[in-house]
């Protein structure tokens, strides 16, 4: 079952890219679309038949594949990976529709989303370590490509940025995992195999450490964000969707799946240092927000603050924080996708994206009265107004956080107050005031260009009214992971260093 949805997208961008296609054709897009549309439906159809009684993986499928070095296929998905594979289906089909039609270059460029879009299911589905970061670094290569081809002026540098940090990454989690296999005497790298119950706690904070970091880089968080605002404006507006609405929820993942599940204790220890990084996210992202004239610019940093609210929920690790916290990785994908999509049709109508040249869009003869329309709705989506799916996931964060980090929580509730005051300056600029006579009218908005911000406005409105359709997936799993967060004794932690601690575990 699960297979499928790694080797279908891989299996198309194959024949895409082989494809004898003459000038003007566009079979590759039709090609791609239908493959995204298929695995979204597929995905969401495994999606009905989770058995909601279960927390624990199901769909699993498993072959040996080299035993010597511990490496398995086992693949395997519960509530928190199953969720975030229908996202990534959904968003590689608004990724591709969103795309003009005359692309240079169109075999290679669809070829590339889905095998992106293979790399991250494959990464959320696997079950084994080493088989997550076989994954993990698959949709890498493509990604910069993505970004160094069909970007903006300075997309080389952004690029080159995003491999840079996105290999450290990954060169940080092989190591944690590694070292969890190693001195967990696992006999393979199944997730199934491995408990760190016996490790000391120092051994336990190296290698969470590790994996702290490395996810971080991926979500990203203050200070391990600085590629992220190059890449998501040098990106085109299809791929950006990509990078900040499913690639950044690998880091979130990670974090839950690895740290959390498999470091609880530890996670007791740095759980206060996470959510003051998380609460310095959140105020950092809405604050430079607020300082950008390019709205590109703005609705990236707007990213980075909303991905704190989830490190604050997941250090809380409560029931409802980490419910809410999954939920608000969901939530933000979708209201993401919906402003980059916006934004794309804005500077492909107008021809800028700068705030003091914007105005009047609302205008409904001359203007882009639906485009603007569309962007208050995601707006407030994003301010967490009620109604919309940002508010649900917000106040679960928010009620399941506040009991344990009430001050980090106060900050995080402020600052989604300093995201309606962006995203204020950001509607009043651009949609209303008097239109510039000397612009005259701007290109029509056509009914298919249309269509993925309308698809995503209704997403985001209907599970906004009725938010207990996408917790419901969510709910058993997440529930388990708090579970198996439990606050251990209290030990001191001794002087000698922690590599010390670390080699005599090596020793045992």
């Amino acid at each position: 079952m699960l297979t499928a949805l790694i080797l279908v997208p891989i299996i198309g961008a194959i024949l895409i890219g082989f494809l004898p296609t003459p000038e003007g054709s566009n079979l590759p897009r039709k090609a791609a679309l239908a493959i995204a549309i298929g695995l979204f439906f597929y995905s969401f159809w495994l999606l009905t038949q989770l058995d909601l009684s279960q927390s624990g993986v199901q769909f699993t499928e498993y072959l040996t594949w080299a035993k010597p070095i511990g490496l398995n296929y086992t693949l395997g998905v519960d509530g928190l990976a199953l969720p975030l594979v229908v996202l990534n289906g959904l968003l590689t089909w608004v990724a591709i529709y969103s795309t003009r039609e005359k692309i240079h270059r169109p075999r290679l460029y669809y070829s590339l989303v889905l095998l992106v879009n293979a790399g991250v299911t494959g990464a959320f589905v696997a079950q084994n370590l080493l088989l997550f970061i076989l994954f993990y670094e698959l949709e890498l290569i493509p990604v910069y490509f993505l970004i160094a081809i069909w970007g903006g002026a300075k997309s080389q540098y952004a690029a080159t940025k995003f491999l840079l940090y996105t290999a450290v990454s990954g060169i940080l989690i092989l190591a944690a995992f590694l070292g969890i296999a190693w001195l967990c005497g696992a006999s393979s790298f199944d997730l199934a195999t491995i408990s760190t119950e016996d490790l000391s706690q120092k051994s336990q904070l190296i290698l969470l450490s590790l994996l702290l970091v490395g996810f971080g880089i991926k979500i990203p968080l203050v200070p391990l964000h600085t590629w992220q605002p190059d890449a998501y404006v040098e990106s085109a507006p299809s791929v950006a969707i990509l990078l900040g609405g499913i690639l950044a929820k690998l880091g979130v993942y990670g974090l839950l799946r690895f740290g959390l599940e498999l470091f609880p204790e530890t996670w007791h220890l740095v759980s206060p240092g996470l959510a003051i990084t998380g609460s310095v996210t959140v105020i950092y992202g809405a604050l430079s927000a607020i300082a950008q004239k390019d709205i590109k610019r703005m609705v990236a940093y707007s990213s980075i603050g909303h991905m704190g609210y989830i490190l604050v929920a997941a250090a809380a690790s409560t029931e409802l924080s980490v419910l809410g916290g999954v939920a608000q990785a969901i939530s933000h994908g979708l209201i993401l996708a919906l402003l980059f999509e916006l934004v794309g049709i804005v500077e492909d109508k107008v021809g800028t994206r700068e705030l003091d040249v914007l105005n009047g869009l609302m205008n409904p003869v001359r203007g882009l009265p639906l485009v603007s329309a569309l962007l208050i709705t995601a707006g407030m989506a994003s301010a967490g107004i009620p109604g919309l799916v940002g508010f649900a996931a917000e106040f679960l964060v928010f009620q399941g956080s506040f009991s344990i980090f009430p001050i980090c929580t106060l900050l995080c509730i402020f600052a989604s107050g300093l995201t309606a005051v962006y995203f204020v300056i950001l509607l009043n600029r651009t949609c209303f005031g008097k239109l510039d006579n000397k612009l005259a009218y701007y290109p029509r908005v056509v009914r298919s260009e249309q269509i993925p911000a309308l698809v995503l406005t209704a997403i985001i409105m209907v599970l906004g009214i009725h938010p207990t359709w996408l917790v419901r997936w969510i709910e058993p799993t997440t529930d388990a992971i708090a579970q198996s967060f439990h606050k251990p004794k209290i030990v001191a932690i001794s002087q000698p260093n922690l590599i010390a601690s670390f080699g005599s575990d090596l020793d045992r």
